[in-house]
């Protein structure tokens, strides 16, 4: 019992050093913990400010204000006018015997452009006849009929019937004489074949028949021709909806085409649109203009610039001042010693004497590096 004993006495004194030792220890790492680590400060260099060893080499344009005529650039395509466009059609039912004019052509009012046969026409001019047959007959009978009524041969009952049939005769032989006009027949020159005339002078546009063709009637047959007067053209173009608020009704216009690309057009807006295209959200806005040469041609490619009424105060800086990089635009301002900074800005169209306009980010008295695109080059360089 003894050794057990004395082993345990032995082991009290350890187990107390060991507790003092792990309590010495613990507060030790208390303290330590609760001391701040010394905080380093790095400068991060602005990405935008750009150091270059010999600024000399990049020659500076100043900004100026001046007044500029708002412009937008919309896409669009030239379009015959509505109002002088005509549909050709024939009022009969027949068979094309001959086609005197083909899409394309220039015909003048009056020209003829086909020739049918018509089975509406004969019996039009059928109808005719007998109906002036008929009238004459009443027109007897009525003569008749009054000298008979002056002897007191005829009651006055029996002379208003033969005077009654004898209006109603005239106005039957009326009714076909005008149905042969409308048809297109002459009534001088009774034949079953009709004449189609062009009904102004202009260009054809549309042609929906062919010789030996069958031409049904109105109801649901196409045009057979279609003749337009080129000598004015609209140019219809797509304005986004957020660009409508800068287009107005009289606002110039200036068009381009890829078939002319040396050569501008001029023409004033007439009318916008009053209903959105769901799937682009954009309005059709109609440009008219003289086409007295015959150069523009319907569905030809158009860019038109727009141009407003009038005038704003703009910042302008030459056109190779600005650097288009990813959609954005960004000119070089020069700073302090040899320090430029880039800086974003919103540009607009560019003017006709190569400046171009600073909406915002510029300010007229900056200078910027002339030559955006060489400064980039040649910083990224260094």
């Amino acid at each position: 019992m003894r050794p057990n004993r004395f082993m345990d006495f032995a082991v009290v004194p350890g187990l107390a050093c060991l507790f003092m030792v792990s309590g010495c220890s613990s507060q030790k790492v208390d303290a330590v913990s609760n001391i701040a680590p010394a905080v380093t400060v790095e400068q991060v260099p602005d990405p935008n400010l750009i150091a270059v060893d010999k600024p000399e080499r990049f020659p500076l344009v100043t900004a100026t204000a001046r007044a500029e005529v708002s412009e937008l650039i919309a896409n669009g395509s030239v379009a015959p006018d509505v109002s002088r466009t005509v549909p050709v059609n024939a009022l009969s039912a027949g068979r094309v015997i001959d086609i005197s004019a083909r899409l394309g052509d220039d015909v003048q009012k009056g020209q003829l452009l086909l020739t049918i046969n018509s089975a509406d026409m004969a019996q039009a001019f059928s109808d005719y006849k007998k109906f002036q047959a008929d009238e004459a007959l009443a027109k007897t009978q009525a003569e008749r009929a009054q000298l008979l009524s002056s002897h007191g041969a005829l009651a006055r009952k029996d002379l208003e019937v033969a005077l009654e049939s004898y209006e109603k005769a005239k106005v039957d032989t009326q009714t076909a004489l005008d149905r042969i006009r409308i048809l297109g027949g002459d009534p001088q020159r009774p034949s079953a074949v009709i004449e189609v005339r062009a009904p102004l002078s202009g260009t054809i546009v549309e042609q929906n028949v062919t010789a030996a063709a069958g031409v049904k009637s109105l109801d649901n047959s196409p045009n057979l021709f279609t003749i337009a007067d080129l000598s004015q053209v609209w140019v219809i173009c797509d304005v986004y909806e957020n660009d409508l608020a800068q287009v107005h009704v009289g606002d110039r216009a200036q068009i381009e085409l890829n078939a002319y690309p040396n050569r501008k057009f001029s023409g004033r807006i007439t009318n916008i649109g009053k209903l959105l295209d769901p799937s682009t959200r954009s309005a059709k806005v109609r440009i008219e203009l003289s086409n007295e040469h015959g150069l523009l041609r319907p569905n030809m490619f158009a860019t038109v610039h727009f141009q407003s009424q009038g005038s704003q105060m703009r910042t302008v800086v030459p056109a190779s001042a600005v650097l288009r990089l990813q959609d954005r635009d960004w000119v070089f301002v020069k700073g302090e010693g040899n320090q430029f900074h880039r800086r974003e800005v919103h540009a607009g169209a560019v003017n006709s004497d190569g400046t171009e306009q600073v909406f915002s980010g510029l300010s007229a008295g900056e200078q910027v590096a002339r030559d955006a695109l060489l400064f980039d080059r040649e910083a990224k360089k260094e």
